[in-house]
């Protein structure tokens, strides 16, 4: 799944092509891929119930709207018009957004919205597996997404992690994982932050000490500034505006890597499974519980 520097470097990729445009129309081609205001919570792609979903405006869409800025917060990007109107796209397991000039051709398997703007160039919101959606708002602090996220992990000053730990009684790794209290850092990025400082990722949050806390809120935040510049981390499906890949994966220490030699020290890599999510490190450098 994308995580915060693929999700900012897709950002930093979309913003130029993006900014200034008018939204001459747009198009849902699946309308449970979207959520709108009226809609329960989930949308209707996870309802169970058979319930008749609400015909949603092109306008809902952005048509007609002058792009004004793409904004992020942890995984989740706000593309807001110059009236405040905003669309949350959540990427999930395999979203893209691909972004085309005139006459370029673009995917046209699993596409479930399509944008056409004043220059003649395409927008699309592409998800063969449908984990992630579309949200609809008047403005970007309606979207029920962003209303519900903590404090975005790229800002977040590090001497602040402490606070946010303190009271988490659970494995560090699972309050790293909860994007109600730090947005944007997933499997990837807890894995590589919590090698870096030698911190077992079992170990409880509320028992690491503040300075610990410091050291790992400062190695995260470098991490994921190196990762933005590296274009993210491409496994599968991931791919910034134009398709391009990400390239930190080539620098990942520990995930992906169990049963391998750790570049630190050379002992081999353990795995487990905590917080539900496969998680790797290293017995010597991040020891034992």
């Amino acid at each position: 799944m994308p995580e915060l520097p693929e999700v900012e470097h897709l950002r930093r990729t979309l913003e130029p092509r993006l900014l200034g445009r008018r939204v001459v129309d747009a198009t849902l081609h699946r309308r449970d891929v979207a959520v709108g205001p009226k809609d329960p919570p989930g949308g209707f792609a996870r309802q169970r119930a058979v319930v008749r979903p609400s015909r949603l405006r092109a306008a809902q869409l952005l048509a007609d709207a002058t792009i004004e800025r793409v904004d992020r917060r942890g995984k989740l990007l706000a593309i807001i018009a110059s009236d405040g109107r905003a669309l949350g796209v959540h990427l999930g397991m395999s979203g893209q957004l691909f972004w085309a000039p005139a006459g370029a051709r673009l995917p046209t398997d699993h596409v479930h919205a399509t944008w056409r703007l004043d220059d003649r160039s395409r927008l699309l919101f592409r998800d063969p597996r449908r984990f992630g959606g579309l949200w609809l708002a008047e403005t970007r602090d309606e979207l029920p997404p962003w209303r519900g996220l903590g404090p975005d992990a790229l800002t977040l000053p590090p001497e602040h992690l402490a606070g946010l730990l303190a009271k988490a009684r659970r494995p560090i790794k699972a309050a790293l994982l909860d994007q109600g209290l730090l947005a944007g850092v997933g499997n990837i990025y807890a894995d590589e932050a919590l090698h870096r400082v030698g911190i077992h990722p079992a170990e409880l949050a509320c028992e690491i000490s503040a300075p610990r806390a410091l050291r790992l809120g400062e190695a995260l935040r470098e991490l994921l500034r190196l990762a933005v510049e590296a274009g993210g981390s491409t496994l599968r499906d991931y791919r910034a505006a134009e398709g391009q890949a990400g390239a930190f994966q080539l620098q990942h220490a520990v995930y992906g890597r169990a049963g391998q030699a750790c570049l630190t020290c050379g002992e081999v890599l353990e795995s487990g499974m905590l917080a539900q999510r496969t998680t790797v490190w290293c017995p010597r450098c991040q020891g034992g519980l």
